[in-house]
């Protein structure tokens, strides 16, 4: 098995995105290639087949190297979760809070986590991407970083390094990453990808020459113009244009401090008259045709933040005006009546009273439930997941949203609908067609028009484009001469 590193000047500098493109030109030059990612710290994650939690990037990824997604490819997922830290999910099962400290005092434990399921993938894929984090170069914590050049020392790997030319600075991120880079760290290099170019690409026609006598070994592979439309999914939901999609009536998407899961809204991003944002402010929420509570780490502070910010008689006033509420998995448990978690197995302890809009109450206990289900609407069928501790019910009577089919094949009723306002635990729901029509008919968006192919069947025509662009503007000779392509 060879390890291809995809090591990042910085957070956000499209790592995830390059290894996605990765694992599908490898998958399509009749390569078993396969992600991993040795820790990953965010709130976007899903739930497998078996019941394991990992973050959606890898299972993106999976998915571009046409595999079913398994927490191997993520053994140890940080979920930020406020005060407490973050919930720290090893092997896909979580293991409760920690704080920064008490996790790096774990740190050989951790390592021999990520040590031992890398030797389970040596017989599994003849190639395993790996995605870096952050940068490999934070001096401070070099010493304690499992997820960057350790790996790649433990495999005998190589790495390609990803610079952001679209937040600027590009010479100084490369020459600086290289020049902070131990000598037997550097000698594992294949080159850098200067990512996210915005323009003319003749206005930048050899970027090597400035680059080569400040890091005289690194050679620039190439520069990848962005690509609005070949963006499946980013490792923490949404890059800084994605806050405002579309065009038409506004479905107004409630910008939570500890917001999980926000690519449940990519879906409508293929369709048409509609326009999502991301807000905070009170103005655009009243005005909107649809407001969707998704999901959050920490329910009861973020239920604390809507008060604060006096967003709570916001989104009142709007459901009592006959507006459309949906709340998605802890949006869901804040639209009920009270939250409960005196142990603050979820986040914060305490309890909180919510929204009132729907007659339920969630208690946080363990275990934690992570499932994925079928969805069905309206005849379509697709894939949808559970990733919570809440345990919501009712405090009278309320219709479900809709039926489900557990992995068992049982039929099972989940969620809860009262008038204009609805709540469910699924995330992936929006994946399905059917669904967003009946939301934008229920919200009076005239103008939408569902784009029919499945969320699903749209990423696996992204991943193909995405590693046909790639290659056409990298030179990925290297990788082909390190692989034995």
């Amino acid at each position: 098995m060879k390890a291809l590193g995809v090591l990042g000047t910085a957070s956000g500098a499209g790592k995830s995105w390059m290894a996605t493109a990765l694992c599908a030109w490898l998958r399509g030059q009749g390569v078993r290639v396969a992600p991993f990612k040795a820790q990953n710290m965010s709130n976007n994650a899903s739930a497998t087949v078996e019941g394991g939690e990992m973050a959606r990037a890898q299972v993106v990824q999976a998915e571009a190297c046409g595999l079913h997604p398994t927490v191997e490819m993520n053994p140890l997922l940080l979920k930020p979760s406020g005060a407490q830290g973050a919930q720290v999910v090893v092997r896909g099962q979580a293991q409760g809070h920690q704080s920064g400290s008490d996790y790096y005092r774990d740190f050989e434990r951790n390592w021999q986590t990520v040590a031992d399921t890398l030797d389970g993938w040596k017989s599994r894929c003849d190639v395993l991407v790996l995605e870096g984090a952050g940068s490999p170069v934070e001096l401070n914590l070099m010493d304690s970083d499992l997820v960057n050049l350790r790996p790649l020392r433990y495999l005998d790997g190589r790495w390609l390094l990803v610079g952001d030319i679209d937040r600027g600075g590009i010479y100084a991120q490369l020459c600086g990453t290289w020049a902070l880079l131990p000598a037997e760290d550097r000698a594992r290099g294949l080159g850098a990808i200067i990512n996210r170019f915005r323009g003319d690409l003749r206005l930048f026609p050899n970027p090597a020459q400035w680059l080569a006598p400040h890091a005289p070994s690194l050679t620039v592979l190439g520069t990848v113009p962005l690509r609005a439309d070949l963006q499946p999914e980013e490792e923490d939901g949404l890059l800084s244009g994605d806050e405002d999609r579309g065009s038409g009536d506004t479905i107004a998407w409630v910008r939570l401090p500890h917001a999980a899961n926000l690519t449940d809204c990519q879906p409508w991003w293929a369709d048409t008259g509609v326009r999502t944002r991301w807000t905070t402010d009170p103005v655009t929420l009243a005005k909107a045709r649809c407001i969707v509570l998704p999901g959050t780490k920490n329910a009861i502070s973020d239920m604390r933040w809507l008060r604060a910010r006096r967003l709570d008689s916001t989104i009142i006033a709007a459901a009592r005006s006959g507006v459309l509420v949906i709340g998605v998995c802890g949006g869901y448990q804040m639209l009920g009546e009270r939250l409960i978690d005196p142990a603050g197995i979820a986040g914060d302890a305490g309890e909180e009273v919510g929204l009132g809009l729907l007659p339920v109450t969630t208690r946080f206990e363990l275990p934690k439930i992570v499932r994925q289900v079928q969805a069905n609407w309206a005849g379509q069928r697709w894939k949808a997941y559970e990733i919570h501790m809440g345990r919501t019910t009712a405090t009278a009577a309320v219709p479900a949203l809709q039926s489900v089919e557990a992995a068992d094949g049982t039929t099972q009723t989940e969620g809860a609908r009262q008038g204009n306002v609805w709540g469910t635990y699924l995330h992936g729901w929006f994946e399905g067609p059917a669904v967003r029509s009946h939301v934008a008919a229920a919200a009076g968006l005239t103008a939408h028009r569902a784009n029919p192919l499945p969320w699903s069947d749209q990423r696996r025509a992204i991943y193909t484009a995405m590693a046909a662009h790639v290659a056409a503007h990298v030179n990925l000779d290297p990788v082909r001469h390190y692989l034995g392509l």
